[in-house]
C-alpha cells in the first residue's frame, strides 16, 4: 500500500517508516494494510522449506501485528484545563467511563489483547480549540508534548497525530512546525468542523497548504457543529451528528478544491468514512450538474473521494462496511479500534 507514514520521519525510528507499510506481517515484509490485517502481502511466493513446530508457528500467529490508526488519549491537562462538561459535551448523556480512567498501561493492555503492536494516538472530539486563543496553543503543546511522552516511554507501541487549533492559523502553522520537526510526528489529527466551519473553508487554506508541503498524513476525528448539537432529546450528539459531520467535512474539502490543490496529503477519515460511501455517487453529482465547481475538480469529484483512506472504527459490520468496499481498495481501509 501507499506509505503513510509522515515526512521527515527517520527510517527504523518506532517503526515511523514501517509502522503504516506493514500491518499485517509484524514488520517482517511489506503488506497491505487491511481493515482485517490478512491480505497477502506482495511479494513473490517464497521456496517450499519445512514447516516450523506447531508451537513457533502459534507465537507467531499471535505476535500484535495491527496498527491502531484510531486510538484516544486522555493528557492529564486537557481534563483539568478543558473541563469535564467540554470533554463530554457531544457525548451526554452517555457515561464518560472508559475515558476518565484512561492510562498508558490499559492502552497496552488492550492493544495486546487484541494484536494491536502500534496505536497512533489522537485526542478524541471535541479537541483543543475553545475559542480562546491561548489557551488552545496551550493545551495543543501540552497534549502533544505528552503524546510524544508516550511514544519515548513505549517504544514501538504508540505513535502519534498531533492537535492542531485549526481556527488560529498563525499558531497552528507554529504547532505544526514544532510536531514534525521536534516531536517528529506521524500526523496531524483535525476535527470535522470548527463552529460554522467546515475544513474546506478558504481560511484554512494556509494550513493544509503547509500539510501538503509536508507530504502529511491528516487524520479527522468527528464532531458536531454548533447548529446541530443537541437536536433530539435523550440523544447524544455523537451518537448521529458525528457520521454527517464527517459527510460535511468531506464535502467542504472535495467542492472547495482542497481534495485537488493539496493532493500530497493523505486523508483519513473515521467510522468507514461513515455516510460518504453510501452517498459517494449523490455527493460526486454536484460536479456534473453545477459548472462553477468543475475547474476545482479536474479528475472529477468520484475519482478525489476515492483517493482517501478511512478507518473501520464501530463499523465492523457487514452492512457498515460493504459500501466502503466498493468505493475504494482494501489498501485504503484502515485498522481503527476508537479506544477507550
Amino acid at each position: 500500500m501507499t506509505h503513510l507514514g509522515a515526512a521527515g520521519g527517520v527510517p527504523g525510528a518506532r517503526f515511523r517508516h514501517e509502522r503504516f507499510a506493514c500491518c499485517a506481517c509484524g514488520g517482517l515484509r511489506p503488506a497491505s494494510f487491511s481493515a482485517t490485517a490478512i491480505q497477502k502481502p506482495r511479494v513473490k511466493a517464497p521456496k517450499a522449506r519445512a514447516k516450523a513446530p506447531a508451537a513457533e508457528r502459534t507465537i507467531a500467529a499471535s505476535k500484535p501485528h495491527r496498527i491502531d490508526v484510531h486510538h484516544h488519549i486522555i493528557p492529564p491537562r486537557y481534563l483539568s484545563d478543558m473541563g469535564l462538561k467540554w470533554v463530554n459535551r457531544h457525548n451526554d448523556p452517555l457515561p464518560l467511563h472508559g475515558p476518565l480512567e484512561w492510562t498508558p498501561e490499559r492502552s497496552i493492555a488492550e492493544m495486546d489483547r487484541n494484536g494491536v503492536a502500534t496505536a497512533i494516538t489522537s485526542l478524541s472530539d471535541p479537541g483543543v480549540w475553545s475559542g480562546d486563543v491561548a489557551k488552545s496553543r496551550s493545551v495543543a503543546r501540552h497534549c502533544n508534548d505528552y503524546a510524544a511522552e508516550l511514544v519515548r516511554d513505549y517504544p514501538g507501541r504508540f505513535g502519534m497525530f498531533a492537535s492542531l487549533a485549526l481556527p488560529d492559523i498563525e499558531g497552528s502553522l507554529r504547532e505544526i512546525e514544532y510536531a514534525f520537526d521536534v516531536l517528529k510526528a506521524d500526523g496531524i489529527v483535525l476535527m470535522t468542523s470548527y463552529g460554522d466551519r467546515w475544513p474546506g473553508d478558504a481560511a484554512f487554506a494556509p494550513v493544509f497548504e503547509e500539510l501538503n508541503r509536508r507530504k502529511a498524513v491528516v487524520y479527522f476525528h468527528p464532531t458536531a457543529a454548533p447548529c446541530c448539537e443537541g437536536l433530539i432529546p435523550d440523544v447524544a450528539d455523537a451518537v448521529i451528528e458525528f457520521l454527517f459531520d464527517t459527510v460535511r467535512a468531506v464535502t467542504s474539502l472535495l467542492y472547495s478544491g482542497t481534495f485537488t490543490r493539496c493532493a500530497d496529503i493523505r486523508y483519513i477519515f473515521s467510522h468507514a468514512g461513515s455516510a460518504v460511501p453510501l452517498l459517494a455517487a449523490r455527493i460526486s453529482r454536484l460536479a456534473r450538474i453545477t459548472a462553477a465547481v468543475n475547474p476545482r475538480l479536474p479528475n472529477g469529484a468520484l475519482a478525489e473521494l476515492k483517493k482517501l483512506y478511512y478507518d473501520v472504527a464501530q463499523q465492523a459490520s457487514p452492512e457498515g462496511l460493504a459500501p466502503l468496499m466498493t468505493l475504494v481498495s482494501a489498501d485504503q481501509v484502515l485498522f481503527g479500534s476508537d479506544y477507550p
